[in-house]
């Protein structure tokens, strides 16, 4: 695929040759293909009236004298604040002078940026700059139509929000939903760093977007006032979300441009994803896999810049759902009370419905616990857990359809990206032959490292598409045990054939494949504990080590990080452990498990002694028991000043600290989800 790219760089070429070069064992042949390129729209000038307002203004745009020998096709508007690369869709017409409402402008100065695209018949498309216009939210008006979906008002019918969203149009829809969610967006944001800031944790409440910085953590107590208002908010916020969804199902999705300005209203709509409800959730996913089945037949006679634009915003949308759907479960985001009455209230099919889950007690209680509390908790995490379930299959089957859309614009070698705060997506044109030992670093934080001769029982010059995903949040799954998996990201490598059928890849531990996974930013590691062992020297022990223990007992494979922070930094130590019982190194005995010398050239830049030890090698254990011991001057010149001393400093006399040391003991765990939703 030739991107827009190549011609924009040579705007003087109009005639371009693309030749391939077939070679065989004995003859070489070649075929070529002369393409003439008609020239984009010309001459002509647009402009916007006028240059300030409010997202309840009405802007014109005004394109005039615009001549094309191939006619001129449709005329579509782009707005972005900051970032050109985060450019969006909001309006569209085939005829040369329109109106458009505007989201608001950038926080600071409520300045907004637009351009326009004039297209001809053959998509050639001029882009021409409008002038940016100052865009104020318009907060009265919006409060109001919050206000009338909370009180289920009378006066919810007569407002003009609603009587604007009830007309159908495309644009005005797509228009108001669009500024309407990054008004609430904003919002949100406030409500939760205010929140923080009265001391509840940052992931308590929210999930933080990929490549976030961590929110500023409150050393205040927890206020409960802050509380309550932050879920005020966030419900009403919730509900007014909910009625905006239903607006967008009903549009009929017509065009290229269609599906671009819905797709943008979906992932501006599910961007705050701790204010999805149920409904809201099921709505949104079921339209973005209707966008994404409406954008593959489109996708082979659009140009691939329409498609890439399509699908960032899709891949957005489904990323949001997934991340929304799960937040409740893994204990991120709150219990939304729409979702609680519905999950509690008596169906109405309650009397005649003798199969419905929801009058199965046994399904919702814990154990032996029937306590109505019980029923209800667990009657809205089963509700939540089906819709979980649900929605990771439909993201799936959406991921697949866009995947298909843009393989049909890459060729061996290419690369399409998809870079959001919400979702990070990548989709690679290879050979076989140059997969072998290939390191992937998609996003910071993030590597993907393959082994050499992957083995994949395909022959060499058979084409691949390498896709690699990332999300905010890691589903909950259908795994009953405890998986931990509530405070990481979520990493996918896939595979595929030209059939675009996933690969089974086959490794074992000599051919690994290496994956970094980031935790969420907003992750909170404990303090190192000072541990007092001077106090020590002065009672009576014979112990040569200080031991502790580390309780290893999961159902899923962990890993273990120790910390060790002296504070006197020039000081060595000796470090032992054991698995399941206490190590024992002395001049007549020598049960160990592992060993490890701390010598005051390995701290890092923080003055810790780090200490590892993977899934494998804690398998099928309880426990760890460590011992640690502060090395002599003698000892520590003897093993310390030489790399190449390889034996271990052993004494038969009892510990003894000059100075005491902070530590600090962790776990961690790597697990992929298989087919079954099971961790």
């Amino acid at each position: 695929t030739a991107t827009n790219q190549l011609f924009l760089s040579n705007p003087q070429i109009n005639l371009w040759q693309f030749e391939v070069v077939y070679s065989f064992l004995q003859e070489t042949s070649s075929s070529s293909l002369n393409i003439v390129l008609t020239k984009s729209p010309s001459n002509g000038s647009c402009l916007i009236n006028p240059l300030n307002g409010t997202t309840n203004s009405l802007f014109d745009v005004l394109c005039s004298n615009w001549f094309d020998d191939n006619d001129i096709k449709d005329y579509s508007v782009y707005v972005w604040k900051n970032d050109l690369a985060e450019k969006m869709i909001v309006a569209y017409s085939t005829i040369s002078s329109f109106q458009v409402r505007l989201p608001p402008g950038d926080d600071q100065t409520s300045l907004l940026h637009l351009f326009v695209h004039i297209r001809n018949q053959f998509d050639c498309v001029t882009e021409f700059n409008l002038s940016s216009v100052t865009v104020m939210p318009d907060l009265v008006g919006l409060t109001d139509f919050m206000n009338n979906i909370q009180n289920l008002s009378s006066e919810l019918i007569r407002n003009p929000i609603t009587q604007l969203l009830g007309s159908q149009n495309q644009n005005v829809v797509g228009q108001l939903i669009i500024s309407l969610s990054q008004q609430l967006n904003k919002m949100n944001n406030e409500n939760i760093d205010t929140t923080i800031l009265n001391g509840i944790p940052a992931t308590s409440i929210s999930v933080s977007t990929l490549g976030s910085q961590t929110s500023q953590v409150s050393s205040i107590p927890l206020n409960e006032s802050a509380l309550i208002e932050y879920n005020t908010q966030l419900n009403s916020h919730a509900n007014t979300r909910e009625y905006l969804m239903t607006f967008i199902a009903k549009l009929a999705i017509t065009t290229p441009n269609s599906v671009k300005l819905q797709a943008t209203a979906l992932a501006q709509i599910t961007e705050t994803t701790n204010e999805l409800t149920r409904t809201t959730l099921m709505t949104a996913s079921e339209r973005c896999y209707q966008l994404a089945m409406a954008l593959y037949p489109m996708s082979t006679g659009i140009p691939y810049e329409d498609v890439q634009l399509s699908a960032t915003q899709l891949i957005q949308c489904a990323a949001n759902v997934l991340t929304a759907v799960n937040g409740p479960l893994q204990q991120r985001t709150t219990i939304l009370d729409l979702d609680y009455s519905r999950a509690t209230t008596f169906p109405a099919d309650y009397d005649t419905d003798l199969e419905s889950a929801w009058s199965n007690p046994n399904l919702f209680a814990d154990g032996n616990d029937f306590s109505w509390e019980t029923i209800e908790r667990n009657r809205n995490i089963y509700y939540q857990k089906q819709l979980a379930n649900q929605i990771i299959n439909q993201m799936n089957e959406i991921i697949a359809l866009l995947s298909s859309s843009l393989n049909i614009h890459l060729n061996i070698g290419q690369q399409s990206i998809i870079d959001t705060s919400q979702v990070f997506m990548s989709l690679e044109s290879k050979s076989i032959e140059s997969l072998s030992n290939k390191l992937s670093q998609p996003m910071i934080n993030v590597q993907i490292q393959l082994p050499e001769n992957l083995n994949l029982n395909l022959s060499n010059n058979s084409k691949i598409s390498i896709r690699t995903m990332v999300t905010p949040l890691a589903p909950f799954g259908n795994t009953t045990t405890q998986s931990n998996t509530n405070l990481s990201t979520c990493v996918s490598f896939s595979i595929l054939d030209e059939n675009e059928n996933e690969i089974s890849v086959q490794t074992d531990l000599n051919r690994p494949i290496e994956i970094i996974i980031p935790r969420d930013s907003n992750l909170i590691i404990p303090s190192m504990i000072l541990q007092n062992v001077t106090s020590m020297n002065s009672t009576p022990h014979n112990q040569l080590f200080n031991f502790q223990y580390i309780n290893i007992t999961s159902t899923l494979p962990i890993s273990v990080h120790l910390e060790i922070q002296p504070l006197n930094s020039s000081l060595a130590y000796l470090f032992i452990y054991k698995f399941d019982q206490v190590p024992q190194l002395n001049s007549s005995i020598k049960q160990i498990d592992g060993s490890q010398l701390f010598c005051p050239s390995g701290l890092t830049n923080e003055s810790i002694y780090h200490y590892f030890l993977d899934n494998q090698q804690t398998f099928g254990h309880q426990s760890l028991i460590f011992g640690l011991r502060e090395l002599n001057s003698t000892e520590m010149s003897d093993v310390c000043s030489n790399s190449s001393i390889t034996y271990l400093p052993i004494t038969n006399e009892r510990f003894n600290f000059t100075s005491n040391y902070q530590l600090r003991i962790y776990t961690s765990g790597c697990y992929y989800i298989d087919n079954n939703n099971q961790w």
